[in-house]
């Protein structure tokens, strides 16, 4: 066995697998914010990093865990490759941390999510055993897809060591375009133009400034992207202006982001694209941003919305996670995750006891059974 892997990530595991330690597991920190609590020991996983294999031909990588996601997007970038589900950084992300929470940026409704890139991981589980499932080709489908399961567990299954992802070439043509509609014609136009042969990357409405505005980002083929830039209308923006823009909205620095009041909480939510602007009548007006082509949808309110933004979203498919919390409000009476209902819970409980039978990973940061 690899003796920095045994160092840094067995032998503390099987430590507190003995003694019924539990176990924080963490990068960067850059998501600390994010999920129910943190509890147990820090287990820091930078300690295990490194690219282990990476073939620019097969646009496949081999990333340990505790590598920071700048440096792996640096290798790539050098090939004239990248991730083209665009995750966040935060300032300080790694490699296993981006797998783990499973977040991806603008482009995530037009190339996929986390989970569709991951080809293969090599997880150590709550037993300190070394598993490896998955591979380094999409081909690859024997057996239970594990390696995707840990895409969005959180840490609460296992930590990863190492992930195998699918990287693709950087588009050779970009460009933005802008249009001041109102949420109602923005959701219409994005679902009008999804229906044709255009090359959709990326879109952002928000309300700036008293403007409401959509911006739509395109990618693809020279000869493409200057025909959608004809047929689309509105303003052709400057790339060289836009692009820090749209890695804005990734990192969530744009000004929207900023609570617009002390006791404003941010709820993240996931919905068909095609829905309509969601009712929230008994809370009057709220701020909103809407990504992923309507899918996404960012809004400040306060935490007594909850039920209400829940009940909406589950009403037409959808779900609201509670994204960011002022420190006065308990997050745990409110709940970070839109609840799970009996089979989903029976299924996360029979995972959980059959990778973590001692229940020592990240207890409490997805439910607060586990």
């Amino acid at each position: 066995m690899n003796h920095a892997l045994t160092t840094h990530l067995v032998e503390p595991i099987a430590r507190a697998a003995a003694s019924g330690q539990a176990l924080r597991i963490r990068g960067g920190g850059s998501k600390d914010f994010y999920g129910l609590r943190l509890d147990g020991d820090v287990l820091d996983t930078r300690g295990y990093s490194g690219i282990v294999a990476y073939e620019p031909t097969e646009l496949v990588v081999t990333v340990r865990g505790g590598t920071p996601l700048a440096e792996l997007d640096a290798v790539l970038a050098d090939k004239g490759q990248s991730l083209a589900f665009e995750p966040p950084h935060w300032g300080a992300a790694t490699v296993g941390g981006m797998v783990a929470v499973g977040l991806s940026g603008p482009a995530r409704a037009s190339v996929g999510a986390v989970r569709d890139f991951v080809l293969g991981a090599v997880v150590v589980n709550g037993r300190a055993e070394v598993l490896t499932f998955g591979g380094q080709v999409m081909k690859n489908v024997a057996g239970y897809d594990v390696s995707r399961i840990m895409a969005g567990a959180m840490g609460t299954l296992g930590v990863l060591a190492e992930v195998s992802l699918k990287v693709l070439p950087v588009a050779p043509a970009q460009a933005t375009l802008a249009f001041e509609m109102d949420q109602a014609q923005a959701l219409a136009a994005l679902n009008r133009w999804g229906g044709q042969p255009l090359p959709l990357n990326a879109s952002c409405w928000v309300s700036d400034q008293g403007r409401a505005m959509l911006y739509v980002r395109l990618r693809g083929a020279v000869a493409a992207v200057e025909s959608a830039c004809r047929s689309m209308g509105g303003q052709v923006l400057d790339d060289a202006t836009t692009a820090p823009d749209w890695v804005a909205c990734r990192e969530q620095r744009l000004p929207f982001f900023t609570a617009p009041s002390p006791d404003a909480c941010l709820w993240r939510v996931s919905v068909p694209q095609t829905t309509p602007v969601l009712p929230l009548a008994a809370q009057g007006p709220v701020d909103q941003l809407v990504e992923w082509h309507g899918a996404l949808r960012w809004l400040w309110a306060p935490a007594q919305v909850g039920a209400e933004l829940r009940a909406a979203a589950q009403a037409v498919g959808g779900h609201a996670t509670l994204w960011r919390a002022p420190a006065g409000v308990d997050k745990a009476a409110h709940g970070v995750f839109a609840p799970l209902s009996g089979p989903q819970l029976a299924i996360h409980r029979r995972l959980k006891a059959e990778f973590d039978p001692a229940g020592i990973f990240n207890p409490g940061r997805l439910y607060p059974e586990f």
